[in-house]
């Protein structure tokens, strides 16, 4: 085979590969969009239909409640849990990002004694099921009022936030060249103001990538919400489960709701990523 014929065929199974790796990942996704434009009938039918008429009664039912049951000025209650994991996520992102880049930066640049032992203790809380914590969290909460608010949701998200980000920006801040903080610190500053003025707007890209994993994982948690939330704080992962009723699963009901579920969080990966492309093309140096 000639090294023409070679550098083809190589470039063509590169691009099935690549085709058979998105369609791995892809299809799940459109396969739950096309679900939740279907009728329950067309859901079950058998072959699967890829044919049928779409309707929006599911997303309709998702997103103003079943006809007749709501009552003047009342949320439907998927909305309510919609802008219940707003408010959980988004404290608990902000907070995490508050109290991880400074402990991040500490870890990373400071001398510290035991500064590894710290950093692998943070990242064990990620290791540790959920399962294994939810218990004793439920006694504690229930004994000093944190159950079911919205301030004991951020503090327990802190477990999936914290450490995300501490160990995403531990590996920005070590790859910051020393020199650029040294002369920050030869023209007077301090360790806080190096940190503001000078390392913060560098590690802009690495806090961007934080936000969006950390608040993915937020996002999705069911075990918080099904065991430390009651009526007032029930998130969005709850939401989609009051689809599933004791004689029937609506699965089209339920499909919308993942998928309007989705929206925020693609809406806030593509605003960041705006800020991650702008942070590696300005870049340090420049």
């Amino acid at each position: 085979m000639t090294p023409s014929r070679r550098r083809f065929a190589a470039r063509t199974g590169r691009i099935i590969a690549q085709i058979l790796f998105l369609v791995f990942f892809v299809f799940p996704i459109l396969w739950i969009l096309m679900m939740s434009f279907k009728e329950f009938r067309d859901i079950i039918a058998y072959p699967p239909r890829f044919l049928f008429t779409p309707t929006l009664e599911n997303y309709r039912e998702t997103l103003f409640g079943a006809e007749g049951t709501l009552q003047r000025g009342e949320l439907p209650d998927y909305v309510r849990f919609l802008l219940n994991s707003i408010v959980i996520t988004g404290g608990a992102v902000i907070l995490s990002i508050i109290l991880g880049v400074p402990a991040a930066y500490a870890l990373a640049k400071g001398n510290i004694r035991g500064q590894k032992h710290i950093a692998f203790t943070f990242l064990s809380f990620r290791f540790a099921p959920e399962l294994m914590v939810i218990l004793p969290m439920f006694l504690i909460y229930t004994q000093i009022g944190l159950y079911d608010t919205y301030l004991g949701m951020i503090l327990a998200h802190q477990l999936i936030c914290l450490p995300l980000v501490i160990w995403i920006m531990m590996s920005f801040f070590r790859d910051i060249p020393a020199g650029i903080e040294e002369a920050a610190r030869v023209d007077g500053a301090g360790v806080f103001l190096t940190l503001r003025a000078v390392v913060i707007p560098i590690s802009r890209p690495g806090i961007a990538s934080a936000t969006i994993i950390a608040g993915i994982f937020s996002w999705n948690n069911l075990i918080f919400g099904l065991v430390l939330a009651g009526g007032n704080t029930r998130p969005v992962t709850m939401g989609i489960l009051q689809a599933m009723t004791f004689d029937q699963i609506k699965w089209g009901l339920m499909a919308a709701a993942a998928m309007v579920a989705a929206v925020p969080g693609m809406a806030a990966a593509l605003y960041l990523q705006r800020h991650i492309t702008r942070g590696l093309t300005l870049g340090a140096v420049k």
